[in-house]
């Protein structure tokens, strides 16, 4: 008899401070988090990282937090950041080669497998990315 083990639904969720500090923390909680996973630490960090200094930069209403929420479901992660400006959508961009930011969803869009916008409830909106071959190490 072959029996399958259902892959277990995973899921962290912490509001932050939409500072440069909170984006910082951001980035250490869902490295602890995946390395309590034993999740490989390569890349989802890093879009943790850009991600949420987004939110901190573009999505920042003083006294409204951001919601950074990871799941794993299978062998896929999901990275969610969530901010209170639903009228500022985030998109690709050139960037000046001496410009010193702007290249964060490049690369998010390098790095993930999949990412995207999904708006609502009002005035949220939330920027999310996708890894898969997310497999404990």
């Amino acid at each position: 008899m072959n029996q399958e083990v259902a892959a277990p639904v995973r899921n962290f969720t912490v509001l932050l401070s939409p500072t440069p500090r909170g984006a910082r923390l951001a980035r250490l909680l869902a490295t602890e988090q995946l390395r309590a996973w034993d999740l490989p630490l390569d890349t989802a960090p890093q879009i943790v990282a850009e991600l949420a200094t987004n939110a901190a930069t573009h999505g920042r209403v003083p006294g409204r937090d951001f919601r950074l929420t990871l799941y794993v479901v299978g062998g896929t992660l999901r990275i969610e950041v969530t901010d209170t400006r639903g009228d500022r959508h985030p998109h690709l961009a050139p960037t000046d080669p001496d410009a010193e930011s702007g290249r964060g969803l490049l690369l998010v869009d390098a790095l993930a497998d999949r990412w995207g916008v999904t708006p609502g409830p009002h005035p949220r909106k939330t920027v999310w990315a996708e890894l898969n071959r997310c497999r404990p190490e």
